[in-house]
């Protein structure tokens, strides 16, 4: 039996990968939005209140967790070929992009 297609032709989403994706972007929400775990001075490091490094780390690790999101939805939604139907998006007249009609 051939696996299943959507109307375009590709297989279906993998959606523990998707739940995996939305759970990597939930987790810096959380961490940041607990501030009584990190809404305190100690342990600094060196000058710097705990706050502020502890807001800053997450800086860094939001973009490991989003960018890791973002494969994980890549390999979730497999490859949607291009079609003549109007799926492309670079067809003239989509988006502001068709000069027809212009005096220029």
């Amino acid at each position: 039996m051939a696996p299943q297609t959507d109307r375009n032709g590709a297989p279906p989403a993998k959606t523990p990968l998707l739940v995996a994706a939305g759970i990597c972007v939930a987790i810096p929400v959380a961490a940041l939005m607990w501030v009584g775990s990190y809404a305190r001075e100690d342990p600094r490091l060196g000058p710097v209140p705990f706050f502020f490094w502890y807001q800053m780390m997450w800086v860094i690790l939001t973009a490991g967790f989003t960018y890791t999101a973002y494969r994980l939805v890549l390999r979730a939604r497999p490859h949607r070929p291009m079609t003549g139907d109007g799926d492309a998006p670079d067809r003239p007249g989509r988006h502001g992009t068709s000069t027809e009609g212009s005096d220029q």
